[in-house]
């Protein structure tokens, strides 16, 4: 088993890197790279999408690493890879994103990234910090997490599901910010699982583990 954590330039992912690694022995998860070579994108069994910055940066970055970006699409559209988008990774799933300027998206789970406009005006955004879950749906992806544990976000955009069956968990920052995506072979968290402690690593680990 080979899990891959695509490298196109976005982010430091160092400890994404020590935190799979950590859960792949711990669940007997196999070897886990991080890689910006598109032959191991395409022949991983499962795949990482981590992603920090602005959604049309982002966006720009994976589409001009154009081995990366086609045999992830394929991976994960024509192979049913599974594949976890973490942060703006999991942005780039949505449709649109709006940050800037209108950026397309992967389109693999409809909806639209948005500014965050919490209704109290005394909140502030980035929404950055620790929050507690609220679970949506039943999903693999949390299993053995539970209701009002806490999960670290960094962010000052969030995702706006199409379908409510597709949001799997949010949290309350004066109104939902989506934590948790999924459909199909896909997931997608906005908060950073490799910096939230126990919790986060449950979820990787159910990651690892998962077999949709």
């Amino acid at each position: 088993m080979l899990t891959a954590i695509i490298d196109y330039e976005s982010g430091n992912l160092h400890s994404a890197e020590k935190a799979f690694q950590r859960m792949a022995a711990e669940v007997d998860a196999g070897d886990v790279v991080v890689t910006s070579d598109a032959d191991v994108v395409a022949k991983a069994d499962r795949l990482v999408l981590p992603g920090d910055g602005a959604f049309p940066a982002c966006a720009a970055e994976l589409r001009g690493h154009k081995g990366i970006y086609d045999a992830m699409v394929e991976a994960v559209e024509e192979k049913g890879r599974p594949f976890l988008g973490i942060c703006v990774g999991m942005q780039l799933m949505a449709t649109m994103g709006r940050e800037y300027e209108d950026t397309k998206g992967l389109d693999w789970v409809g909806g639209e990234v948005v500014k965050i406009e919490p209704r109290d005006a005394s909140l502030k955004v980035p929404h950055m910090g620790w929050n507690d879950l609220v679970i949506d749906q039943p999903h693999a992806i949390l299993d053995g997490v539970e209701n009002g544990q806490h999960v670290y976000f960094v962010h000052s955009y969030h995702f706006q599901v199409a379908n409510p069956a597709e949001r799997i968990a949010h949290v309350d920052y004066a109104g939902d910010i989506t934590a948790i995506i999924g459909r199909d072979t896909m997931i997608g968290m906005q908060f950073h699982p490799e910096k939230s402690q126990h919790v986060g690593l449950r979820m990787i680990g159910n990651f690892l583990k998962w077999a949709p």
